[in-house]
């Protein structure tokens, strides 16, 4: 047995020994959680509120990402850095944070229809929840088949077999919502494949001049991205990219 199995021991022989010094004269305080104790429709309202509440905030990411304009604008923003070639600038934390409020912009016309035919009227007691939830699901349904292609969205309904909607109110999100993500991330790369062109062409521009002055040991990285850096800031490239990127998402 080691020492401080020892000492330990005897602290706690002291504490048995001698009660007035031990915990119970300084009792710890209880805590006490009451569940339920509301009565009356209000209450019950509230509790649903608050349960719905939690849900769609551990439903937030998934719904962020697949049901928004954020695929695109995150995916394009990444592009960007990649071609410029400055590694970690701007940080992760700004082109989320960039491509969270760009989002919010483009969605805030769909957002205010959720809470005008869905949020306000449940939260007033004029409609119940499975209303509240195909309300707010439609003002999201044109906005995503807005963005979907055709192609995209029969993938999903051939594999299931259902039959081609008559419109946006009977499309299922189980089909829309990937037909949704993968037109947005084709719709990302085809931007940011633009995005690269003229990059690349300071990049092949450099590499030639330096193996045509025989400076084959000095890497061309070192030498484009000054110039990549150059034409991106008297371009105004972060204005041209969010206008693109606004463009982009027409009008429902």
């Amino acid at each position: 047995m080691s020492r401080y199995a020892v000492a330990l021991g005897a602290v706690l022989l002291v504490l048995l020994a001698f009660p007035e010094y031990s915990f119970a004269a300084d009792p710890i305080p209880g805590i006490d959680i009451n569940i339920g104790n509301g009565t009356g429709s209000g209450a019950a309202a509230n509790t649903v509120t608050l349960i719905l509440l939690i849900t769609v905030l551990s439903l937030a990411p998934a719904i962020l990402v697949l049901m928004t304009s954020f695929t695109r604008i995150v995916i394009v923003l990444g592009f960007v850095r990649t071609a410029l070639g400055t590694q970690q600038m701007p940080p992760n934390q700004v082109l989320i944070g960039l491509a969270l409020f760009l989002t919010l912009f483009v969605m805030s016309p769909t957002l205010s229809q959720v809470n005008q035919t869905a949020i306000q009227p449940y939260l007033q007691g004029e409609i119940n929840q499975t209303e509240a939830l195909s309300a707010a699901a439609l003002p999201l349904k044109k906005f995503m088949a807005a963005q979907t292609r055709e192609k995209d969205l029969m993938l999903f309904l051939n594999y299931s077999k259902a039959e081609k909607p008559a419109g946006v109110e009977d499309t299922p999100l189980t089909a829309l919502i990937p037909a949704f993500a993968i037109s947005e991330m084709k719709s990302a790369f085809q931007m940011g494949f633009m995005i690269f062109i003229p990059f690349l062409v300071i990049d092949m521009v450099v590499a030639s001049t330096l193996m045509s002055m025989g400076m084959m040991m000095l890497p061309p990285v070192m030498i484009s991205l000054p110039f990549k850096i150059l034409l991106f800031v008297l371009v105004d490239g972060w204005y041209l990219v969010v206008k693109s990127l606004l463009l982009s998402f027409h009008p429902v």
